[in-house]
């Protein structure tokens, strides 16, 4: 899915001039469960338009000008490359495609803002990262997700440094090669792709990795600055590499975190289980998020659970039931980050007698 910064939530979360169209449908990767997903789509929007008309707070001109901008997002989507949910917000004006890689359940709401929160569970449980490719003359920056990298064109990169600062073949001649990275320009333009890291962190803060020649990232090391706290990966060649290149150096490495990552989440949670900090089940996470009492929440990945608020506890539902949520996991992943929490999926059954979801309280 397209990188869902916290600048692009805020934009997509702000008032907009009633109707704020959401429409979620859950989509397929393959045959032959895809060949339902065009129709899907089209009941789904059909529904939304129906709405639209019957909605008596609608006038005329924007119940027009929302049915054009829902029928050209349905234009715009490719069924050929789809994930597992496709969500599509359309008001006066605009309209936005947002392909996810987590299911949705099957809605549309009109409102004065968007519904983000499916948005902001899919992002988060791709475990979004950036890699940081250097050579001496280019830097590129790669914005990686759940099996793959794609070369981002943001915040200043890629770097390059002109033939007149830097010359490749003169140093091969003069057999200067290793000296490269201890030239001043060439430290002086680590240090500018370092800086230029560093305001894109505090943007979108991300896990970051960073690759190239081991003379490469002592060098950035020496900067002093984001480089030093990244997870380096001694892999020359992919500042001028290919998506496929870059991601099969740094997925051994991102591996290896991730089950880095899982055992501190167990650790965590056993610890906050012996200090009675500890919360588990979809009803009693719920209640403590709605609270901002909860500090780490931990989610399987594939845990999803319909249920009914009947005001003092959460019971279980049926899909399509009156007053059923279908969503209430993505509610609760967007309700602990809105309160600061940090949020981790981990794989199915990792988490025990804890029924798909637990968190560690903050008192």
């Amino acid at each position: 899915m397209e990188a869902l910064s916290p600048s692009t939530l805020a934009e997509l979360r702000r008032p907009r001039p009633y109707p704020a169209v959401s429409v979620l449908a859950p989509t397929h990767r393959r045959e032959p469960d895809n060949a339902q997903d065009r129709v899907r789509l089209r009941n789904a929007l059909a529904d939304a338009k129906k709405q639209l008309e019957s909605d008596p707070a609608v006038t005329r001109e924007r119940r027009i000008d929302v049915e054009t901008q829902l029928d050209q997002a349905l234009s715009e989507i490719d069924l050929t490359y789809t994930e597992d949910g496709v969500v599509i917000f359309a008001a006066p004006g605009e309209h936005q495609v947002w392909a996810l890689g987590r299911s949705v359940p099957e809605r549309v709401v009109l409102s004065d803002t968007f519904l983000t929160r499916n948005l902001v569970s899919a992002h988060v449980a791709e475990r979004p990262f950036w890699v940081l490719a250097v050579s001496p003359d280019r830097v590129t920056l790669w914005n990686g997700g759940a099996g793959h990298v794609t070369e981002a064109h943001t915040g200043s990169f890629p770097l390059a440094r002109g033939r007149e600062n830097f010359d490749a073949e003169r140093r091969m001649q003069i057999g200067d090669t290793p000296s490269t990275f201890r030239d001043e320009d060439t430290r002086h333009f680590l240090r500018e792709a370092d800086i230029a890291m560093g305001r894109l962190l505090r943007q979108d803060p991300r896990p970051l990795y960073i690759t190239g020649e081991q003379a490469a990232l002592s060098a950035l090391d020496e900067s002093g600055g984001v480089a030093r706290e990244a997870v380096h990966v001694p892999h020359g060649g992919l500042a001028h590499g290919t998506p496929e290149a870059v991601w099969q150096a740094v997925q051994p490495v991102i591996a290896a975190e991730a089950r880095k990552n899982i055992e501190r989440v167990s650790r965590e949670l056993e610890a906050a289980r012996g200090r009675k900090a500890y919360a588990a089940g979809v009803d009693e996470v719920w209640q403590n998020a709605l609270d901002g009492r909860i500090r780490l929440l931990a989610v399987e990945e594939n845990y999803r659970v319909t249920v009914r608020d009947d005001a003092d506890h959460l019971m279980p539902a049926e899909s399509g039931d009156l007053d059923a949520r279908e969503d209430i996991v993505d509610e609760i992943v967007e309700r602990c980050l809105d309160t600061g929490a940090e949020v981790r999926f981990v794989p199915d059954g990792a988490l025990g007698d804890a029924q798909g979801i637990a968190g560690v309280l903050r008192y």
